[in-house]
């Protein structure tokens, strides 16, 4: 068996940015070919096509565009002369898309995304090691049927678990479950067999979704502003094992009213939301009226699951049913 051919689609982020002699500021700058010139031995790992798509700053990313990066990673691996396609994004939203690509691309074929923390003109650019990696990862006849994947700093995530959480150190990327494999010496080494949930194929994206983080305090003003704009779902990242401040409430009940799902999360960076509290506000109370617990997804993964889900329902039970799988 030869080589495996990855289609690698650059995207812009840190991984491409070099800083302006003048105001030392970080700026993308670097094309594919560019960036694939400063990685050495990374032709000898698998036979790549490159592919400038973008040149964003990882803030830049909206859904509408990730929705855009799908139908072209879909249409790319649907080349039978493709075994795999690596991403190079924005480290800042590189979650998002990740999740917007797991839950909506349907082929086996690996999906592997990466980014970097350094720029090129930073002592210890680490976008060649991340890039390597990934490719490494994507080229690798286990990591099929995985769903999409993030690889970043030698470690392998799932994108429904990885999240950012650091600003700048290397090892920024975490799964509260670890990863699903690390990369050694060079070698894919996975912890597990392959699994992935089943797909959803909306029609297009809802939106807008609006997330809220509710502070001590905080009141109902800004959800009723989001309805007002006419926001197809709302999601809170509330306290704790998923609680809200009692002033929230009143809002809360507005949105159900009008058929506006609403989603609670919590702000925690790790564990699980469920009804186990029954004060004003409390899960159970939540439950009770009708809000979705999203499990443990942050509020930014809910949010995409939401927008994708409502683009291919409104079924109030669906709805539950994929924030609890």
């Amino acid at each position: 068996m030869g080589q495996a051919a990855v289609h690698v689609l650059f995207t812009g982020g840190t991984i491409s940015m070099r800083r302006d002699p003048v105001t030392g500021a970080a700026l993308p700058a670097l094309s594919g070919r560019e960036i694939v010139a400063r990685v050495p031995g990374l032709r000898r790992l698998a036979r790549l096509r490159l592919e400038d798509l973008a040149r964003l700053p990882g803030p830049h990313a909206t859904p509408a565009w990730m929705w855009l990066l799908r139908a072209r990673v879909e249409g790319v691996l649907a080349g039978p002369a493709v075994d795999g396609v690596v991403v190079t994004h924005g480290t800042d939203t590189l979650e998002e898309t990740a999740y917007l690509l797991d839950l909506t691309v349907a082929s086996a074929k690996p999906v592997v995304l990466c980014g970097a923390m350094r720029t090129f003109s930073d002592p210890g650019w680490d976008g060649p090691a991340n890039l390597t990696a990934a490719v490494r990862t994507a080229a690798h006849p286990e990591a099929r049927g995985r769903g999409v994947l993030v690889v970043v700093g030698e470690e392998i995530h799932a994108a429904a678990r990885v999240r950012k959480m650091h600003t700048q150190r290397l090892d920024a990327f975490r799964s509260s479950l670890g990863p699903l494999g690390v990369l050694d010496r060079g070698r894919v080494l996975f912890h597990g067999p392959a699994f992935r949930a089943p797909v959803l194929r909306p029609r297009r994206l809802a939106a807008p979704v609006d997330l809220h983080v509710l502070g001590a305090g905080a009141d109902d003003a800004l959800l009723r502003a989001s309805l007002a704009r006419g926001a197809r779902g709302l999601v809170l990242e509330g306290t704790g094992a998923g609680n809200v401040p009692p002033a929230v409430l009143p809002g809360i009940r507005a949105a159900l009213r009008a058929r506006v799902p609403v989603v609670v999360v919590s702000r925690c960076a790790e564990g699980r939301v469920g009804p186990l509290y029954g004060f004003e506000g409390g899960g159970q109370r939540l439950a009770e009226m009708g809000v979705i617990l999203g499990g443990d997804l942050g509020g930014p993964k809910a949010r995409i699951l939401l927008m994708v889900a409502l683009g291919a329902t409104s079924d109030a039970e669906t709805l539950r049913s994929l924030f609890e799988r």
